[in-house]
């Protein structure tokens, strides 16, 4: 029977054929689901034979991952600032990059402040979920066009103790009533900002499997930043403060929408790769 080091270095050979990257972590990642085990927990287990039934399982993980599927698709689960989130194609998977704006609003608040946070395309409820776990006394309402993510952001909610402090509803930004979400003092969005050219490019776990609507504004990728930035000034308290992740080579048209809307304290953060990420401002 083929051991756990056995399957391993095949699957690694077979993914890295196939073109994935980071063909060892794939396949490893995958078997420690197949087995219900955290994946430095294989390295223990190298001579141990796998059964029939979970070769048939790693073996059709291995085939959805060669096409590209994204692998916290086929896990079903992503993790993102300390928290384990369901994700399933009907939302954006969750990036390393805006764990930065999670971390920028925290650090920008006093952790004993009671504050009202709205979530503009809320997803899976990553953010929202993440600033209420680590700010006790924070309100956040999450938004998102897509009833399949609300489904899927109140599963998530339920795995937390939030004592009811977040609330996710469906909503379109573009068609926003702001007389029923006034007066909040942080508002937060990682917004559609792939332009529909940008987009032809996209990576194929990001084209063929994520959903579209959460990836570009169909437009110049600017879209949802005109809209948020304009309502947020009816939106936000006096000394409010708004924050964006956004991509590579946009901070500079984003500051200049700040400036423009009478944005103060400006500030531009980078993610682990140098680029500008994350950018706040405060309303006058």
């Amino acid at each position: 029977m083929l051991t756990i080091l056995g399957v391993i270095t095949k699957s690694t050979e077979y993914l890295d054929r196939k073109g994935i990257e980071s063909p060892r972590a794939n396949a490893e990642i995958l078997l420690a689901n197949i087995l219900n085990c955290k994946r430095l927990e294989l390295y223990l287990m190298y001579d141990k034979p796998l059964r029939d039934s979970e070769l048939n399982s790693y073996r059709e993980y291995l085939k959805r991952r060669s096409n590209y599927e994204p692998i916290q698709y086929i896990t079903g689960s992503v993790e993102f600032y300390t928290l384990e989130l369901k994700v399933t194609p009907a939302v954006l998977i969750p990036r390393p990059e805006t764990e930065i704006l999670v971390e920028v609003i925290i650090d920008s608040v006093k952790k004993e402040d009671e504050l009202f946070i709205l979530d503009f395309g809320s997803g899976c409820g990553n953010i929202s979920i993440a600033l209420a776990e680590n700010l006790p006394n924070v309100h956040v309402t999450g938004i998102d066009i897509s009833k399949d993510a609300i489904m899927i952001a109140n599963e998530n909610l339920e795995k937390y103790q939030l004592n009811g402090r977040v609330n996710f509803v469906n909503g379109d930004i573009l068609k926003f009533n702001v007389n029923d979400f006034l007066n909040y003092d942080i508002i937060v969005s990682n917004p559609p900002y792939v332009s529909q050219n940008d987009y032809l490019n996209v990576q194929k776990e990001i084209k063929n499997f994520e959903p579209k609507i959460a990836v570009t504004d169909f437009s110049d990728g600017y879209k949802y930043f005109v809209k948020i930035i304009t309502l947020a000034s009816e939106i936000l308290k006096s000394g409010g403060k708004l924050f964006f992740e956004m991509g590579e080579g946009q901070s500079k048209k984003i500051n200049e929408l700040l400036v423009k809307n009478n944005y103060k304290k400006i500030y531009v953060f980078k993610d682990y790769q140098k680029i500008d990420r994350v950018i706040s401002g405060v309303k006058s």
